[in-house]
């Protein structure tokens, strides 16, 4: 039986899998950006909202996605009975905390989470979950940005670092020399920021977020 998750799930899963947010993929659509946002898919008294056959049509159309592909999508699974990839999340307040990442900005020890993300190449990305407003109002509260260690770094991207301070920052890399690195901040209230290439630890770039 087709449940109504089901059909949201694989929603969510194919803007994933093209790099976007479920806003994103409506507005790619030609659709109302909020037409696929958690709030829509129940009404206030709790009754389920399905999407449309013509907005799936239409998220088909824009992404290229043939209809067996988005079925595939469909399911606790998301792949016809295999099984999506995980990546390790965790909290944003508790990233600023020791024990969570290695020298290089990788996962490790324990007390991360896991979540089902389509496709990520680089096997060493994880997730965090926005908490607070100091990323507004790129990030809100209750996002999911998923970083890669692995990922290149140009000017404009946006970026994860952790300073020699310990503290863990989203930033938009601005310029990045030998000697400093250059920094704007995502919250239009903080001011710009410089660091001498030292007082980084370690710097990664978000490849995706949902908002």
């Amino acid at each position: 039986m087709l449940r109504h998750s089901d059909i949201w799930r694989a929603i969510d899963r194919l803007a994933a899998k093209y790099d976007m947010s479920a806003s994103g993929l409506a507005r790619r659509s030609g659709l109302d950006p909020t037409t696929f946002n958690k709030s829509k898919r129940k009404t206030r008294e709790g009754k389920l909202r399905w999407p449309s056959t013509e907005s799936i049509a239409k998220i088909l159309e824009s992404t290229g996605e043939p209809l067996s592909g988005f079925l595939n999508l469909i399911g606790e699974s998301g792949r016809g009975g295999g099984t999506l990839p995980r990546l390790p999340v965790l909290g944003y307040a508790q990233a600023g905390q020791a024990g969570y990442f290695d020298d290089a900005g990788f996962p490790a020890g324990n007390g991360w989470d896991e979540i089902e993300f389509p496709e990520v190449s680089d096997s060493n990305a994880y997730a965090l979950e926005i908490t607070g407003d100091s990323m507004e109002p790129v990030y809100r509260e209750g996002d999911i940005i998923v970083v890669s260690p692995a990922a290149s770094l140009r000017r404009g991207d946006r970026v994860v670092l952790k300073t020699r301070a310990g503290e863990i920052m989203a930033k938009q890399l601005i310029r990045q020399s030998a000697r400093k690195i250059e920094l704007v901040s995502l919250n239009p209230n903080y001011p710009p920021l410089t660091f001498g290439s030292d007082d980084i630890v370690w710097m990664a770039r978000i490849i995706w977020a949902s908002q």
